[in-house]
């Protein structure tokens, strides 16, 4: 039987109802044999095969990668399975994920339409400047009139459009060029360090990788887990390349004798707020409750900017699309007008 893979809503849901049954007193095994009942045929079979492996010893966020799952709920997993958590911390991670799906779908359903509306509007765009336009401007030419405003807007959204198509079209291909020639070569943490540099998407990344490492780091402490301890499992976690990255790099500078707060102000992919909060956890001893507190005051600024951003797009885009057809309409009226003026 073919698989079908997992969606992120799929994913999250399997592990947030784990979490459920965790929570309840269920073993693991027990946990994901109850969930089966309630999955579609196809993923039953994966299932199955995947507890067969639990079972035998495998942990379970390398069941979760033969399953194909999301990298970062993966993290979640295996960290969870270092500082004995996995219960509370898969729950947080699907719930979080969910919520990003969430937003993602909103975007969608907030692009989709105006993008449908921007596709037929320059489709009447091309047929209004190269079918009726032509005509009427003949027309005024043998009549000795000026065009009017509408029809010079119309005309020079036609005369760039090449333009436009040619400039996408190329900055696309320096785009994939740079990245396949480029940009894989690098580490994973300087990849990030450009990624954040990008604006507006700069920002949620920026929220979003500080939001992962807090929230891991604080449930690690919180498990009895020293820092440097929490390094070197950041440092084994193959599944996430950036943080083993990091872990590694992290500890380098520890062993130097600089400070966990004054390293991370190095990381441009990090909120400059992170060292101020350990800064300030190291202070009072509680690192492992600012850090957690941290976190979700970073994912509250995720979804707050992700609605503000929401709210944004599409005005902006009912206006540009607004302002052609207007343009369109009159270009083609105010003509209509001008030739009865002179009958």
């Amino acid at each position: 039987m073919r698989k079908r893979k997992w969606n992120l809503q799929e994913q999250s849901h399997f592990l947030k109802r784990t979490g459920e049954l965790l929570v309840r007193g269920y073993p693991l095994s027990e946990a994901i044999e109850s969930i089966l009942y309630q999955l579609p045929q196809n993923k039953k079979e994966e299932v199955r095969g995947c507890l067969a492996d639990l079972r035998e010893g495998y942990p379970f966020y390398q069941i979760l990668s033969k399953l194909n799952f999301n990298k970062n709920l993966i993290g979640y997993v295996y960290f969870a399975e270092q500082h004995g958590g996995l219960a509370s911390a898969i729950q947080e991670g699907s719930e979080m994920m969910l919520k990003r799906d969430k937003d993602f779908e909103k975007l969608k359903k907030l692009l989709v339409y105006p993008l449908m509306l921007i596709f037929i509007t320059v489709v009447l765009f091309i047929f209004v400047d190269y079918v009726i336009l032509p005509r009427f401007s003949s027309l005024f030419i043998s009549m000795n009139l000026e065009p009017n405003f509408f029809m010079k807007v119309v005309s020079s959204y036609g005369e760039m459009m090449p333009f436009l198509i040619g400039g996408t079209g190329s900055l696309f291909l320096i785009f994939f060029g740079y990245y396949g020639l480029i940009f894989k070569k690098h580490s994973q943490i300087k990849q990030k360090n450009l990624l954040v540099s990008i604006p507006i998407i700069g920002h949620f990344l920026k929220l979003f990788y500080t939001q992962f490492f807090s929230v891991q780091i604080s449930y690690l402490l919180a498990g009895g887990v020293s820092i440097h301890e929490a390094l070197s499992l950041f440092e084994k976690n193959d599944k996430q390349p950036l943080y083993q990255e990091l872990g590694l790099e992290i500890k380098q500078s520890l062993r130097k004798g600089e400070k966990l707060e004054e390293i991370l102000k190095i990381y441009p992919f990090f909120d400059s707020e992170l060292p101020n909060i350990i800064r300030h956890g190291q202070k009072n001893g509680k690192l492992d409750q600012e850090l957690l507190f941290f976190s979700r005051h970073c994912l509250n600024l995720i979804e707050e900017r992700s609605e503000k951003l929401l709210k944004t797009i599409q005005p902006c885009l009912y206006t540009v699309i607004g302002f052609l057809i207007v343009s369109m309409y009159l270009a083609v009226l105010l003509p209509m007008f001008h030739l009865l003026e002179g009958i």
